[in-house]
Order: structure tokens, then C-alpha cells, then sequence
């Protein structure tokens, strides 16, 4: 727009030069109605249409005999000579070009954003997020917008203070409206003139629950630094620098809890770091010669820069480090320091991903670099991407449930079965011969017990084995782990029920689900390998009775379940 001068004023000081400030309404995000913005090279075609008046009359008190006040390098750089300056609230209404103080070498940079109409953008400078966006409007979208250049905003930065570089002049712009997609851009040391940044945002449809339902999501949590995760499940564990646990809340409500604790305006912290500023791992960094401890998370410096410590492969021997960098570059040599310090013998950039946990399908993530979250709480068709750059599978975990029992009166017991063998009343029997075991189990607190045949790889993590004895009982055991052929149990006596299987080998079977109800609905998860026939049973004779049900089902790519049939027994 073309300038008002009466929003604008020249105040003479005793140098002959002057301070050029704006008097006009303020922006209409905070209450002004006809706010007044111009191009740095109105500003200047004004102070020059001033500086050649005879005499000044009125508040613009310039005029021939004061130094020249301004001078054009190019329509989109201007300096202001040696007397005059300039105040903050005026740079907040000019746009399109630089200008420099001259007085003591400020310098204030073009922002040009291209982007929809409607984004709302932030800015991360000299390793904060500024406070003041002025140059947003408080419905979306910025100052001094062209849609035909499809140009959201167009103002000024201060880049220079006094003669030196804010943090070289580097600058990252965001947009995190929760709600939308996420987006950033960096800007790697301003230049003269206009900078392009280039956010836009949409509607983000896989983030549609409110903010207000997402705050109350707190028992999604993290275990901050280095983890070791066994994506793939091939006993080899992959590295991230978190630890990720989803609690009871689908893949997508994560996502969108992900996107809520660095939303605008956050309050969180992640890493030590206010959650808008946070953005993930900028670089890893090789190490040598560690000494101290380092603390994950932490601040940490080098000559030239900032960072927050995010993970390091050994807080105290050490030979890599992953970090956000704050401010200054990141270090390719030197020594790096927090509460342990090292050598750094190179750096490698990473990409950072907008959100910072990746993106979501819906139902499943597709984790950033260094991403983690927890076994247990992963699909077959999520990715992560370790710390290695590498991105792993995680197998096919899937969840068998029973539903409609009653708690703590249903006994429940869930057996493996071939499919075809049926009891002698016709109902599907367990197959209790599902493994065997050829040792003699005779202690008072046995804690292994060692299988003839590898046990399959869909075994939960963690459950019950039944284990014949030499009396015809099938001991309940429980097992909290298991490799190969072993089941390590929790200490379990067979002083009494003894089983000896070094004649004659005793069956052993999985009971995937063996306990008195405790809630309306038991389940157990299982990695899929192969659809597997499973035999129900849920009894009841107590005070309300019910007759046995009993029936086949099966654990299948996609899980599986049933819903008890309780008929009264009277």
C-alpha cells in the first residue's frame, strides 16, 4: 500500500540526523483497525521526499539542512546513514527488502513466505522460538500477503545486532498448527534483500481429534536416550534415541499426541527442550576420548555452537552422540562438552522429519530417524528408522481376546489344538502333546525348563506352560521369557509333582490364556507366523454356575477372539 505519513514520523536529534518511528495503529492482531504497512523503498522514496524540503513543518522534522537520511543500494536494500535510525515498531511495518543501520551496523532482513493463505508460521533464532510473531494475523495467515504470487507473508527480521551476526544470521521457520501438517524451513544465513521460506500446511486427517482430548493423554510416555529395540524381533536389538510406550491408545491417537507436545504454543518439554523448539536429531556425531559422564539429555557446547544431547552410544565411553544443534554449526572436530566431554572426529547430518515422530497412515507410523517406541506397542506395518539409518519391520503382533466373562468368577483356559481331534463328547480337545520335554524336572524351586523342540516363534513373550507330572497333572507354570528350546520360569517346585521325562518324554503345552478372570475381556498377544487352531474353555461353578463353554478358534493374520456364551447351570 501506498504510505500514509501520518503514520510515520522523523524526529531530529542533535547530529543533524534523526530516529524514524511509525505512530500508527498497531497490527490488527492486537487491537489496531488501519494498521499501515510499506516497502523498504517507500520508506525510502519518503524520507527523501522530506530531506528536500526548504523547511520541515509538523512532526517530520527533516528537511535540507539534515544530513541525507537515507541511501538505495537497490529498491530492496536500504541504508540509513550514519544519524539516523530506526525503532522496532516501525520495522514491524515495512517489508520487502533489507535495511541497515548504519550508525552501529543493524541490520534487519526481507522474510518472504510462500505458502497458503491461511498458515500460520513460527520462528527459531539464535536457538529460541521468538515470542513476539507479529507478523501473523490471528486468523491464520500473515502481513503484507500477495495470493496472486501465492505469498502468505512478507516482513522483517533483525539478523544483525550492533555489528554482529544473530547466530550467523541462520534462521528456521515452522508451522505447527495442530490440526494441520506440519512443516519446516531453514534459512542457512540470511542474505541481503528478500529470503524465501517455504511452509504451507493442510488439514492434517490424520489428526482430528481436539487439543483438548489430546492434553489428557498422559500415560503415553517416553524413556529418553539411548534404546535398544528389537524392531524386527530377530534377537538382535536396533538403537533409537527413545523409548516410546503408546499406553492403551491406537498408533494414530500416538501420532496425534506426538503432534500436540510440539504444537504451537506448547508447554511440554522433550529432551530438556520446550517442545515447539524441539525438533529431533540434527546430526550424530563421532567421539573419542570421552572422559566424565555425559547426561542424556543435556545441553552441550563446542566452539561455535549449541546443542541438547539427545543420545550417546555410552554416557561414559562413548564413540557417537546424536543431537539437536541450538545455535552455530555442528562441530566436525574439537571438543564437545556437557557434563562429560570428548573429542568430535566427524559429523553426519540427519534429516528431520515435520512432525518430529514421522508421519501416520492411520493405522500405522512411519517413524522419523532414531525414532523409537516399544516392541510391544508395533504392527507389521509400522517402520522405524534406527540410528543406523536403517529402517526395520517389525513382525505381525496380533491380539487374541475373550470377551463376555465375568471377573473373578470365569475361570478361562486357552490350549493349542490340532484342529480335528475332538474329546468324547464331541468338543474340540487340547493338544497336550504340543512339545515335551526329556529331562527330569524334581527340585524345590526350578527355573528353567528346556523343551525337545524349538518352541514356536508366535509363543508370547511372556505366559503360562502347562508341564504333565509323573501323578497325571498339569502343572501351571509361569514363563517370563524364552529362547530356543528354553522357557525361563518363575521358580516353580516339583519336590511334589515331579516330572520325569528321561524314559518316556512328558507332554508340555502352551496355555495362551490360563487364569480366573480378571476384567470382562483376557487376551494374549502373539507375533502371526502361521494361522494356529486354539481350544476354549470357560467354567464357573461357584455361587451363579453356568454350564462349560467350550469351543474352537483360531489366531489368525489379523488376530482372532470369541465371546463367552454364559448359560446358567441351575
Amino acid at each position: 500500500m501506498a504510505i500514509d505519513a501520518t503514520d510515520w514520523t522523523f524526529t531530529r536529534n542533535a547530529a543533524g540526523g534523526g530516529e524514524i518511528d511509525y505512530i500508527g495503529d498497531d497490527h490488527l492482531r492486537f487491537g489496531g483497525t488501519t494498521p499501515g504497512y510499506i516497502t523498504v523503498i517507500e520508506l525510502h522514496r519518503w524520507l527523501q521526499g522530506l530531506a528536500d524540503d526548504p523547511e520541515y513543518t509538523g512532526d517530520d522534522e527533516i528537511d535540507i539542512i539534515n544530513v541525507n537520511p537515507s541511501l538505495r543500494s537497490t529498491d530492496n536494500i536500504i541504508t540509513l546513514t550514519a544519524d539516523v535510525t530506526i525503532t522496532d515498531a516501525a520495522i514491524e511495518h515495512l517489508y520487502d527488502g533489507t535495511i541497515v543501520q548504519s550508525s552501529d551496523g543493524t541490520r534487519w532482513d526481507g522474510i518472504v513466505n510462500f505458502g497458503n493463505s491461511d498458515v500460520y508460521i513460527q520462528l527459531i533464532q539464535n536457538g529460541a522460538v521468538l515470542t513476539d510473531d507479529w507478523w501473523n494475523l490471528s486468523a491464520g495467515g500473515g502481513l503484507n500477503a500477495s495470493a496472486a504470487a501465492g505469498i502468505s507473508h512478507r516482513f522483517l527480521i533483525k539478523t544483525i545486532n550492533a555489528g554482529t551476526d544473530i547466530d550467523g544470521r541462520r534462521i528456521v521457520g515452522t508451522c505447527r498448527t495442530f490440526g494441520n501438517t506440519y512443516s519446516e524451513f531453514k534459512i542457512n544465513g540470511s542474505a541481503s534483500g528478500n529470503n524465501v521460506l517455504a511452509l504451507s500446511d493442510t488439514s492434517d486427517l490424520n489428526n482430528i481429534t481436539g487439543s483438548g482430548t489430546v492434553a489428557t493423554w498422559t500415560t503415553i510416555t517416553n524413556t529418553e536416550g539411548y534404546a535398544a529395540i528389537d524392531v524386527n524381533n530377530d534377537t538382535t536389538d536396533e538403537y533409537f534415541y527413545s523409548e516410546w510406550n503408546r499406553d492403551s491408545y491406537t498408533i494414530n491417537q500416538f501420532y496425534e499426541r506426538m503432534k500436540y507436545l510440539t504444537r504451537d504454543g506448547s508447554a511440554e518439554t522433550l529432551y530438556g527442550l520446550n517442545g515447539e523448539l524441539f525438533r529431533g536429531i540434527t546430526h550424530e556425531l563421532g567421539i573419542s576420548s570421552p572422559s566424565g559422564t555425559f547426561v542424556e539429555p543435556e545441553a552441550v557446547s563446542w566452539t561455535g555452537g549449541t546443542g541438547q544431547l539427545l543420545a550417546i552410544d555410552s554416557t561414559t565411553a562413548g564413540t557417537k552422540m546424536w543431537i539437536q544443534v541450538l545455535t552455530g554449526v555442528a562441530p566436525t572436530s574439537g571438543t564437545i562438552t556437557g557434563s562429560g566431554s570428548a573429542t568430535v572426529t566427524g559429523a553426519t547430518e540427519r534429516t528431520i522429519s515435520a512432525p518430529f515422530c514421522g508421519s501416520s497412515t492411520g493405522s500405522a507410523l512411519i517413524g522419523a530417524y532414531g525414532f523409537g517406541v516399544e516392541y510391544a506397542d508395533l504392527s507389521t506395518n509400522d517402520r522405524l528408522k534406527a540410528l543406523d539409518d536403517v529402517t526395520y519391520t517389525p513382525p505381525n503382533n496380533v491380539t487374541w481376546s475373550a470377551a463376555g466373562l465375568v471377573a473373578s468368577e470365569d475361570y478361562i483356559i486357552v490350549g493349542p489344538c490340532d484342529g480335528t481331534t475332538v474329546d468324547s463328547d464331541g468338543n474340540p480337545e487340547i493338544e497336550y502333546d504340543q512339545d515335551t520335554h526329556s529331562t527330569l524336572l524334581n527340585g524345590a524351586s526350578v527355573t528353567s525348563i528346556v523343551v525337545d523342540s524349538a518352541i514356536p516363534s508366535d509363543t508370547p513373550a511372556t505366559g503360562t506352560i502347562r508341564v504333565e507330572c509323573d501323578n497325571g497333572k498339569y502343572k501351571l507354570c509361569a514363563y517370563t521369557s524364552w529362547t530356543g528350546s528354553t522357557y525361563t520360569i518363575t521358580a516353580e517346585d516339583f519336590s511334589t509333582d515331579t516330572s520325569d521325562g528321561t524314559g518316556t518324554p512328558k507332554n508340555v503345552w502352551i496355555s495362551y490364556v490360563d487364569k480366573l478372570a480378571g476384567s470382562t475381556t483376557e487376551s494374549f498377544t502373539s507375533t502371526f507366523n502361521a494361522t494356529r487352531n486354539l481350544v476354549v474353555k470357560v467354567r464357573d461353578g461357584g455361587g451363579s454356575p453356568i454350564k462349560e463353554y467350550i469351543t474352537s478358534s483360531q489366531l489368525t493374520s489379523t488376530g482372532g477372539g470369541v465371546t463367552a456364551i454364559r448359560t446358567v447351570d441351575a
